[in-house]
């Protein structure tokens, strides 16, 4: 018996390291097309849904990124659903929509993570919502907070506040899960349709993602933090007319660049 233990011990190890390999296989990366990806902030879900209807016809798909999920009444959560079960994201934007980098520095991140993210993660999946993205209130980020955060989330995106030229925009993505949008609301200094035309035509030409957001959704425009529809369509027409994809925040997770 002791002549083929050598032998079994072999096979074993063989068989061991065989089953090691295959339980690290390395996902590979998806590659892409340009697109966009458009984002909502807060809990404007009326506006939301209305948005959704209207746009319909170009068969869209939005990231809603929701804040204060325990003060939306039952009408607006079955919204949210509805708007979920079309394909849209429904991502996280804080418990209470404090500023990270402001509540972090005067209490510290373990209590940010306590009051701001965990329980609006376990509300939200309570009632239905399968969050994998977020999105900083105010868009102000940190090292410390995105380290934080990055075991949480597979996407975490910030505010981008450039307007110089479309290649330095930070509101492409990059290879990276932290990503930064571009402000498309009306009292964003730098919005302005000439100037979005030039990031959609940088992404068309140059096969990258533009990252949007935006907060409240109207037909007329009556106070900040508000897009017109009109503008969205604009943006929804344009990718239509030039075969570009919608992306929400989740699907950016596992890409590769294509140079």
């Amino acid at each position: 018996m002791k002549l083929f233990l050598p032998k079994i011990t072999l096979v074993l190890s063989f068989l061991t390291l065989f089953s090691c390999v295959n339980k690290v296989k390395k996902i590979e990366p998806k590659q892409y097309k340009s697109g966009v990806v458009i984002s909502f902030d807060d809990a404007y879900v009326d506006e939301w849904y209305n948005a959704d209807k209207a746009l319909q016809k170009y068969d869209w798909k939005a990231t809603f990124c929701v804040c204060r999920i325990d003060s939306i009444g039952k009408p607006q959560i079955e919204k949210l659903l509805e708007l979920q079960k079309e394909g849209h994201e429904i991502a996280g934007h804080g418990y209470h929509h404090y500023n990270a980098v402001k509540f972090v520095a005067q209490n510290g991140i373990d209590r940010y993570i306590k009051q701001e993210i965990d329980p609006m993660m376990v509300s939200m999946k309570q009632k239905g919502f399968n969050v994998s993205s977020f999105a900083y209130p105010y868009g102000e980020r940190s090292d410390q907070l995105d380290k934080a955060l990055s075991p949480k989330f597979k996407v975490i995106r910030g505010r981008d506040f450039c307007a110089v030229a479309p290649e330095k925009e930070g509101s492409y993505f990059r290879d990276s899960k932290f990503m930064y949008a571009f402000d498309i609301d009306n009292n964003h200094i730098h919005f302005s349709i000439p100037y979005v035309l030039e990031l959609l035509d940088y992404a068309n030409k140059n096969n990258k993602i533009l990252i949007l957001c935006s907060h409240k959704p109207v037909k007329n425009l009556t106070a900040n933090y508000q897009t017109k529809i009109e503008t969205l369509e604009f943006i929804c027409k344009y990718m239509k007319l030039n075969d570009m994809a919608f992306y929400r925040l989740s699907d950016l997770d596992n890409l590769e660049i294509i140079n």
